[in-house]
This record gives C-alpha cells, sequence and structure tokens, in this order.
C-alpha cells in the first residue's frame, strides 16, 4: 500500500470523521481521559494491540488519568491512511 502524505484539506474532511482528533504539525493527536491510572493503562494496552495488528505504532504519553496519542507516517512525513486506518480502530474502543 502506497502511504502518501495527506494535504490539509484531505485531513480537514478526515478529521470530520474522527473522535476527537486535531491535526498538529503534520500528525494525528488525540487526548483521552480517564478516572485513573489502572484505565489508562488499559486503554494503552489496548492501542498496543491493534498498533501490532496493523504494524503501524504511534507516540503514546499516558499517566494518571489520561493518555495521549500521535500518529503520523514517518518515512512519508505526515499523515496517511495508514494513519487515518488506525484513528478509526481506536475510536472504536470502548473507552
Amino acid at each position: 500500500m502506497e502511504r502518501r502524505k495527506f494535504n490539509e484539506s484531505e485531513i480537514s474532511k478526515v478529521l470530520e470523521t474522527l473522535k476527537g482528533w486535531e491535526s498538529v504539525d503534520n500528525k494525528l493527536n488525540k487526548r483521552v481521559e480517564f478516572p485513573n491510572f489502572a484505565k489508562s493503562l488499559e486503554f494503552i494496552n489496548q492501542v498496543g494491540e491493534i498498533a501490532e495488528k496493523h504494524d503501524h505504532h504511534p507516540d503514546i504519553t499516558f499517566g494518571w488519568g489520561y493518555a495521549e496519542i500521535c500518529l503520523s507516517t514517518h518515512d512519508a512525513g505526515g499523515i496517511t491512511i495508514s494513519d487515518i486506518a488506525l484513528a478509526k480502530e481506536i475510536d472504536a474502543l470502548s473507552i
């Protein structure tokens, strides 16, 4: 699959279909809040399983009550269909 970098117009349209994601510096970012550390970790573990399945790995930051996901296709220099597919599957998690 070709990993063509999306332009700003394409990204804007895609953002309308995603839940709580934003585009910053050619990356898709999402912050999710949780009631405690255990729920944050549970979510991150689910994201990790999805990332392994896609062989496309996000940058993840998490701690007590939050998780932050950052998606980008490094070799394309920005957001590609791989990032969109991963974001949609993350959105489908019941959190």
